[in-house]
């Protein structure tokens, strides 16, 4: 029978000090919201994500799914509350989740599921390494789950216990219903915790059993610091992956992933390398040290760097190089073209094995619109180039270095655009330093140098 998950997510993040939904943070290049909806969409068929008021980019980051919205923000039960009306007919298990517990695994979630065959009510709970002020799971002889005991009121030897509560709780739909409706707010703070539902359903005599799983699954956020934490979880499972699949790392702790990183096998990543969304790099590719890529694409064999940067919408064909100081825009460098070093080509086609030489640029926005440079195969492109788009040039064209071009060059031609050069004998600079006031041209002298050389 399917299974419905209720995420809650209306939590402004006060300690995150911003305006932006705790939710909305990024974690390898997405929100954390979108990482626990890849792990529930995996488990669960049904999905309702509670927000608060006013959340429209959040509430676009979770489509297509249900979302309920929390206008007061009473507690944990409250807002889980707000969802059961869209799960109306829903008759399998329901879920409550934390949308500030991004890396739950779909394994876990799984294990949470199926532990349901055992208890009316199951709870996931982990052993952290400071239990800290977490609420103990108190558990009989025969494992199953007793009560939680919030630290405040824990005694000296509830303390102790190690197991401790994540919040995570699934039941039956009408279970969890019935007993979200029955929560009472009577605390300190005058809040609707979830938590009481397990001592709801131990008064009606219901089994409760907690899963245990990793703490660095459940580990919520709630600070800028515990972000950070979480994207150092991330990124290590991020980089574990890629090693067994086949990527040689010289210095895994300084390559930063994004969650959709795709690499073949037999690929090396030199230190300092950041990726950002959308990259995937082909097999035997090799991506120099203190580069940066984003939403592109690495063919087969090409080699990247060092401090290169590869911007959205570029294509390096197999066993293309690019150099040092050479960024890349909505670019496609052809099967075995060279950039080498410091050149800026956006908004591009380049054939196969054309070289652009240092300095290159494209000249690609008008203030207005961007245009398209096309270069052909086997093309040679001289040192500090500017190609002014929209234009042209052919296959084994030739531009001369220092060239400003703004027309088509034809296949085959040479293209030269540049001012003549001149000299003017005796003119220079006297002795070993700069020229003295007195030692300089007088104004007409200027003058007559400026009619010869025009």
């Amino acid at each position: 029978m399917t299974a419905a998950a209720i995420i809650l997510a209306a939590g402004l993040g006060t300690r995150m000090r911003s305006s932006r939904p705790k939710v909305m943070h990024p974690l390898g290049g997405r929100p954390m919201i979108r990482h626990l909806l890849a792990a529930v969409e995996a488990r669960f068929g049904r999905v309702v994500v509670v927000v608060g008021p006013q959340m429209p980019d959040l509430e676009a980051a979770v489509a297509p799914h249900g979302v309920a919205v929390q206008r007061e923000r009473l507690g944990t039960a409250h807002a889980a509350l707000q969802a059961v009306p869209l799960l109306d007919g829903h008759d399998g298990d329901v879920a409550v989740l934390y949308g500030d517990n991004p890396l739950v695994s779909a394994a876990t979630l799984g294990r949470l599921l199926a532990a349901r065959a055992e208890a009316e009510l199951v709870l996931l709970g982990m052993r952290p390494t400071d239990p800290g002020r977490y609420g103990r799971v108190v558990t009989r002889a025969d494992g199953m789950v007793e009560r939680i005991v919030e630290w405040a009121d824990a005694t000296e030897a509830e303390r102790a216990i190690g197991l401790c509560n994540a919040g995570v709780v699934c039941a039956a739909a009408a279970d969890m219903a019935r007993w979200l409706a029955a929560v009472r707010p009577d605390n300190a703070k005058g809040e609707y915790y979830l938590t009481d539902v397990i001592a709801l359903a131990r008064a009606e005599g219901k089994r409760v059993r907690a899963v245990e799983a990793p703490e660095a699954e459940l580990r919520g956020i709630n600070s800028r610091a515990e972000l950070a934490a979480a994207e150092a979880t991330l990124q290590a499972r991020l980089r574990a992956a890629a090693m067994d699949a086949g990527v040689t790392m010289m210095a895994p702790e300084t390559v930063f992933l994004s969650h959709d990183t795709r690499f073949g096998p037999d690929v090396t990543l030199e230190p300092h390398v950041v990726f950002g969304p959308g990259v995937s790099i082909e097999d035997g590719a090799v991506i120099r040290a203190f580069s940066h890529l984003e939403g592109c694409v690495v063919r087969r064999d090409a080699v990247i760097g060092p401090y290169a940067r590869l911007r959205p919408g570029t294509v390096v064909e197999p066993g293309a190089h690019v150099g040092n100081f050479v960024e890349l825009k909505a670019t496609t460098l052809g099967a075995g073209a060279k950039a080498n070093h410091l050149a800026y080509l956006g908004d591009a086609t380049i054939g196969a094995g054309a070289n652009i030489g240092a300095g290159t640029i494209t000249c690609n926005y008008d203030g207005v619109n961007k245009h398209r440079t096309e270069i052909g195969e086997g093309a040679f492109i001289g040192s500090d180039t500017a190609l002014v788009a929209p234009v042209k040039v052919g296959a084994r064209a030739l531009v001369g270095a220092g060239s400003v071009i703004t027309s088509n060059v034809p296949d085959d031609a040479l293209a030269i655009a540049r001012g003549r050069q001149a000299v003017f004998a005796g003119r220079g600079f006297k002795g070993k330093g700069p020229a003295r006031p007195d030692e300089r041209s007088d104004g007409a002298e200027r003058t007559a140098a400026a009619k010869e050389q025009n």
